[in-house]
């Protein structure tokens, strides 16, 4: 059986790890990033993603220094993401430590970057991040450039032609529940793994141990990110891990959960 994947979402920004509500309301400065992957490296969770929000803002790429670091303190899977928007800055990122790469900008706007990411690293590789709001009417739309910019795109046929062009990996983020630690937006997520093969990581929202639970019995998700709850609660993967342990859903447990 496959297990599911509980996954510490961090987002850095001009060398600290940040956390805005919504992609832009309050960012709140969290700690040195190095200090708390070694604490989730310790903890043994199941893989890792750094975004780096500062680059996707200022079309730049990830530092692969930054990246270098990390991946050195760490030996769960590492995946990165930030501005990537070339098949150059992936293989610099890649050859830094990251065992995957995130795109949501330069795949929306340069599609066929999807395409050239998976046939030169495998499709393995690539996650997709797509970042979604939902409108007065309760249709959703994708937007890129750290969430401020609208596309019209809709997110579970954005989800299948990212799948068609070769992403491994779909990492969906409700904007509007982005920070609030109100719950995911369980909606979006059964819509966008509904839509695809490959497996959906579910992020935005996340608040109380149930909830994990909620994103994968209801939603569909095969993993679930998060990263207010363990900045600003007294929660841990354990915790989470744990909590969807005896709600039936499998997980790799380590021996502080049995």
């Amino acid at each position: 059986m496959v297990k599911i994947r509980v996954i510490p979402l961090l987002l850095l920004k001009d060398g600290m790890l940040k956390k805005p509500m919504r992609f832009i309301e309050r960012p709140r400065t969290v700690a040195n990033p190095i200090s708390i992957i070694r604490v989730f490296e310790s903890r043994q969770v199941d893989e890792l993603i750094l975004l780096d929000i500062g680059c996707a803002a200022h079309n730049a790429n990830v530092n692969p220094d930054i990246v270098r670091m990390a991946s050195e303190e760490l030996t769960v899977p590492f995946t990165c993401g930030g501005g990537i928007r070339s098949v150059d800055a992936m293989g610099e990122l890649i050859a830094a430590g990251a065992e995957k790469v995130v795109i949501n900008t330069a795949a929306v706007e340069t599609p066929e970057l999807i395409t050239t990411g998976a046939d030169k690293f495998g499709r393995q590789c690539i996650v997709v991040s797509i970042d979604a709001k939902r409108h007065d009417d309760g249709n959703y739309e994708v937007f890129t450039r750290n969430g401020t910019h609208s596309t019209g795109l809709e997110p579970r046929r954005w989800a299948r032609e990212a799948q068609e062009r070769g992403a491994g990996e779909i990492l969906i983020n409700a904007i509007d529940r982005d920070g609030t630690m109100e719950g995911y937006d369980i909606g979006l997520i059964r819509a966008v793994s509904g839509a695809v093969e490959i497996p959906v990581i579910a992020a935005g929202g996340a608040g109380e141990l149930h909830q994990f639970a909620e994103a994968v019995i209801k939603g569909g998700a095969a993993a679930v990110a998060a990263g207010s709850i363990y900045h600003f609660r007294r929660t841990t993967p354990d915790m989470v891990k744990g909590a969807m342990h005896s709600s039936g859903v499998p997980v790799r447990l380590t021996a502080s959960v049995h």
